[in-house]
């Protein structure tokens, strides 16, 4: 008798066709290499503008250094979001998509392999601008008269790798939104407006137990709340309550995203 799973394809081989997809789709290595210049070069305009001379003492400055330093992951994730979007868009806009899911029927296992192939080169080049971001505003900052903290102490390790972390998150929300929409325009549009409209409204709510409610449910919001590690009780959530709640909307976008995929035709 034959086993169920005789003719299944290998997992390996899913994931090596995913990856194949990828690293061949247009722009995939600009988009990688965007993430790091954005954020890096970002994060030094913010560090390089900041100036210990309007502190009393230098020695006073009491400004989050670490978090100043990664304000370009803001810019970055932009990158990440459309990567992961035209990985899995860009399939329904030429037509593979068929190909794909008549060489491997089972669609969520496809989608799986999608959000692994993406997470993987985004948590590298998330990794490579998080530490390079770290290291050039430490040395614009330390320049500066600022006390930097070094980049083995914990709330600076904490808010490097959650921002990482974050960018990963990211792809994954945009993954599972084009898996949803499948129209690369539509499934674009929706996940940027997630991450930089949705706070901008968040933001002009009147109420401030109304509007602090808010940015504790908006992803960008509440997920860079890890980059903090100073006066992490004025933030709205907690840093890695905060990276709960983006992880909360990646699960969301991948459930979303695998259920209209078993429902609807190629």
């Amino acid at each position: 008798m034959t086993p169920p799973d005789a003719g299944a394809v290998p997992w390996s081989a899913v994931l090596r066709a995913e990856w194949t997809k990828l690293r061949t789709l247009h722009g995939t290595w600009w988009l990688l290499l965007g993430v790091v210049v954005l954020t890096v070069g970002a994060g030094a305009l913010t560090t390089g503008a900041l100036s210990a001379g309007d502190c009393p003492v230098p020695a006073d400055c009491h400004e989050d250094t670490v978090r100043l330093s990664l304000t370009g992951v803001w810019v970055g994730q932009g990158a990440v979001v459309v990567l992961a979007v035209l990985a899995m868009s860009g399939e329904y806009g030429t037509g593979t998509i068929r190909t794909t899911l008549a060489a491997e029927p089972r669609r969520v296992r496809v989608l799986a392999a999608k959000a692994v192939v993406v997470a993987g080169p985004t948590t590298a080049a998330g990794a490579l601008a998080v530490l390079g971001s770290l290291l050039v505003g430490r040395e614009l900052l330390a320049a500066d008269g600022f006390a930097v903290p070094g980049l083995t102490e914990g709330p600076t390790l904490r808010a490097g790798l959650g921002s990482v972390l974050y960018l990963a998150l990211a792809a994954l929300v945009g993954l599972g939104t084009a898996a949803a929409l499948r129209d690369t325009a539509g499934a674009t549009t929706a996940a940027l407006a997630l991450f930089y409209a949705l706070p901008v409204l968040a933001g002009l709510l009147a109420d401030p137990g109304l509007r602090e409610r808010a940015e504790e449910l908006t992803p960008s919001t509440a997920g860079l709340a890890v980059q903090a590690t100073v006066g992490l009780d004025r933030l709205p959530i907690g840093p890695w309550a905060g990276i709960g709640v983006l992880g909360g909307y990646a699960a969301a976008a991948l459930l979303a995203g695998g259920l209209v995929l078993r429902a609807r035709d190629a």
